[in-house]
């Protein structure tokens, strides 16, 4: 059952499971959440229908990603209790607070308005439902921002005492503006935007390769392409920022990120394009480099000095064969999306953006792209902070719960099975919605009962309601009589 692996393990790669899943959601839902306001804010000012049916098609993926996303963060907050007891006894008068706030402020605000938001059309005013839009966009948005506060100080602790073995907050303003805080919110936020923007030019690029060139299809992967041209830019900008932060405050992990084992002090550091780190040679090999880069992207000079692996004890190194080629899949990934929006604008204005069945199957491909690169990023942030669960303050074997392997493996087993069944099904019920696309309604009231409306808020699939696999009648001789 165990596998050879111990507790520590176990319940690491739990946590990373889970996490892995339900990263993805939220992702989606932040992204689609502002994409839906932007939608019904055109509506507003234009009263053009094309606005609000582009609304009402992706407002149901919205609430089966809004849906999975809150189940599959209950689920992981129990492991908290289950296999980090001791962080939680350790940390949690730091972390609790800030994971209540989410809940005060973010989830409160967005049960409060989303019944409206799904089944208000036609029910409340047009400016009032744009209102529980809005609310909604910015509950997600706040979510984030609690979250990557209390992650953020895991990485970079600040605004705290140690007290009988005890964190203690001292200043809460230190603790939630942590050093690396701000960079990387933006940094998740420009992500999971992008997540949402690439998630809807495959939907597009999909119904345009199948021959659809209706006003619905254009205006989706229009409106997509802009979005990425405008963050791909601001996301290199944002990923150079945080990566002098992380050089700054966590040396090891940018060491690990990079495959750099020696301190260069006499010239500068070359970039690792391809190499296998090997933690036990303590040397990357098989390397393709550019010289100097290295010390130009993270110095802004061609002789500076990047601190190497080598100068931190090696129970003290993060695994930097994982960091190093997650670190390269999202950057890779990232290069990727440039290149989609660039060549995209370039079509535009040749006006051949919807007749371009390549870049059109390259923007269908793109659409996984954003989750792949999501989970690298999180990966390389997450590994990179080991052997540190806050980082420089408490290990994680210290963090763990007196739990043994074989606890660990069983629960581990009965959440891979549950969780590629039910979030399987929902995801596999999304693809089937963005198959089907979105449809022309003209504004059609909606029916929904003032029931539907209160349950809505706590359970948001109760909105979608069409049929993806309808039944197939079977022909008049074969039907009984």
């Amino acid at each position: 059952m165990t596998l050879g692996f111990t507790a520590l393990e176990l319940a690491r790669i739990q946590f990373a499971f889970t996490v892995s899943f339900h990263i993805i959601f939220p992702a989606i839902s932040i992204g689609l959440a502002s994409f839906l306001a932007i939608l019904e804010w055109r509506w507003l000012r234009s009263r053009n229908p094309i606005y609000q049916d582009l609304f009402k098609f992706w407002v149901k993926i919205f609430a089966v990603a809004f849906a999975m996303g809150v189940v599959s963060g209950i689920v992981m907050s129990y492991q908290f209790g289950t296999n980090w007891s001791e962080f939680s006894r350790i940390a949690g008068s730091v972390t609790g607070p800030l994971l209540a706030y989410e809940v005060l402020t973010a989830f409160f605000l967005e049960a409060g308005f989303l019944g409206i938001m799904l089944f208000g059309w036609g029910r409340v005013g047009p400016k009032a439902h744009f209102f529980s839009t809005l609310m909604v966009a910015i509950g997600t948005c706040i979510s984030m921002f609690w979250i990557l506060s209390a992650n953020s100080w895991m990485q970079t602790p600040q605004g705290f005492s140690i007290e009988n073995g005890i964190l203690v907050p001292q200043d809460w303003w230190a603790i939630v503006f942590n050093p690396s805080f701000l960079y990387r919110l933006a940094h998740m936020a420009i992500a999971a935007f992008l997540v949402s923007a690439l998630l809807v030019a495959a939907t597009a690029a999909w119904h345009l390769l199948k021959g659809r060139r209706d006003a619905l299809v254009k205006t989706s992967f229009s409106m997509a392409l802009w979005l990425m041209l405008i963050l791909t830019p601001l996301q290199v900008l944002v990923g150079d920022l945080h990566g002098l932060n992380t050089l700054q405050h966590q040396p090891a992990k940018l060491a690990a990120m990079e495959g750099h084992w020696d301190t260069n002090h006499e010239k500068g550091m070359p970039l690792y394009l391809f190499g296998i780190p090997d933690m036990q040679a303590e040397e990357t090999k098989y390397v393709l480099a550019i010289s100097n880069l290295g010390s130009v992207i993270l110095t802004h000079s061609l002789d500076g000095t990047v601190t190497g692996l080598k100068e931190f004890a090696p129970e003290d190194r993060p695994n930097s064969t994982i960091v190093f080629w997650s670190f390269r899949i999202m950057v890779g990934l990232g290069v990727l999306m440039l290149i989609l929006a660039l060549w995209g604008l370039w079509l535009r204005k040749r006006q051949r953006l919807y007749e371009h069945r390549r870049f059109q199957r390259f923007a269908l491909w793109m659409g996984p792209s954003g989750f792949i690169a999501l989970l690298a990023g999180w990966f390389t942030t997450e590994v990179g902070r080991q052997p540190w669960v806050v980082y420089g303050v408490l290990r994680t074997e210290d963090a763990l719960s007196p739990v043994s392997a074989e606890q660990v493996g069983l629960s581990l087993m009965i959440f891979v099975l549950v969780y590629f069944v039910v979030f399987g099904m929902g995801i596999y019920y999304m693809l089937r919605l963005m198959h089907k696309g979105p449809e022309l309604i003209h504004s059609a009231p909606s029916s929904a009962s003032d029931a539907e409306l209160t349950q809505a808020s706590r359970r948001p699939l109760s909105s979608v309601t069409e049929q993806i696999n309808p039944p197939v009648e079977r022909p008049k001789q074969e039907q009984e009589p």
